[in-house]
């Protein structure tokens, strides 16, 4: 499968390893149980260039799609298929962005570890007439890419009596409030590139960043967050989670006039909100799961941001498999 030609198309595989001790006051699991959802999801992956304290910052934005999805959850593995159709995407006025976003998250019950491989293409600037002389358009880069991986792992300290699944793959039930603290590290390379400056010409005389037409980077470091969900009425809650990474990264510019490095240290976080509605057989809910990292080049103080994130509503109903299914799935029961 080529990566390029594809345009809004999302894939993902999240492993969960079946419950493990969870205090049944506060979680309830589901492991016999399937199951299913429908959902809409937009995923990005933005790029900013920090201007200085008087100059607005430079945010390009890819147009991706508004997708319309169904997955699964059986015990160790949940499938998650979108596309996004063009009757839910008519806007074609900031440019066309070929994208393929993968990620592979695994949830036991002590740990949480995320992979990310994000490969864009086609972005443009926001806002209008940022960039050029027509305030009634946006400036669009069709030559302007990004390649992106990243590896976060955290334990959670409470792992018996807070759950992530709850919350973000809907195979468990919290009933009562509960936290944890995520104690880890992240690893992250990527690169922007384009076939020039990067840097519009007309608001090149503002940025130190005029000359760099491309940016490759790695970093990597420790890091520390909380996360808690409240529930109500046993049914409705919210849940909040963030980790904050201190990274030690080098990245290395490219110009016309040659290469530049720099090695630095970079804040970075992760953030995850969901609000709903859970029950043994409905779910209903709306989350967001976002990405910031910092990227400092040899050309200037300010920063490079990759910012990734992910809206999405999803319905689920939980139902035992049939025999013909059951039988199909058995390979993922426990011995």
């Amino acid at each position: 499968m080529a990566l390029m030609p594809l345009t809004g198309y999302v894939q993902e595989r999240k492993w969960v390893a079946r419950a493990e001790k969870a205090d049944s006051n506060y979680i309830e699991t589901f492991d016999p149980y399937l199951t299913g959802r429908y959902y809409f999801s937009q995923k990005y992956t933005s790029i900013i260039l920090e201007g200085n304290r008087k100059i607005a910052d430079l945010r390009y934005r890819p147009n991706t799609t508004l997708n319309m999805g169904v997955g699964a959850t059986y015990r160790s593995l949940t499938i998650n298929l979108a596309y996004g159709f063009p009757f839910l995407n008519r806007d074609k006025d900031k440019g066309t962005t070929k994208w393929l976003d993968l990620q592979s998250h695994v949830y036991t019950r002590n740990w949480s570890i995320d992979v990310f491989g994000q490969f864009y293409k086609g972005y443009f600037l926001f806002p209008k007439g940022l960039g050029n002389n027509d305030t009634r358009s946006f400036y669009v880069r069709p030559d302007l890419g990004i390649s992106l991986f990243g590896l976060a792992v955290y334990n959670l300290r409470n792992g018996d009596r807070f759950s992530y699944r709850a919350a973000m793959l809907q195979s468990e039930w919290q009933k009562k409030s509960a936290g944890t603290w995520l104690v880890g590290g992240e690893i992250y390379a990527g690169s922007i590139s384009a076939d020039s400056a990067i840097v519009p010409s007309l608001l090149s005389v503002s940025y130190s960043q005029r000359d760099i037409r491309r940016i490759r980077f790695v970093e990597l470091g420790p890091g520390a967050g909380y996360a808690y969900t409240l529930v109500a009425a046993r049914h409705f809650f919210l849940t909040g989670a963030a980790t904050f990474n201190a990274n030690i990264g080098l990245s290395r510019e490219f110009s016309e006039k040659g290469t530049s490095d720099k090695i630095s240290i970079s804040p970075n976080f992760i953030y995850r909100g969901v609000m709903g509605y859970n029950s043994r057989v409905w779910n209903m809910n709306i989350s967001v799961v976002g990405n910031s990292i910092s990227v400092r080049g040899a050309s200037s103080r300010q920063d490079y941001q990759f910012n990734t994130g992910n809206y999405r509503l999803t319905l689920v109903k939980r139902f035992l498999p049939g025999p013909k299914l059951k039988r199909k799935i058995k390979w993922l029961d426990p011995k």
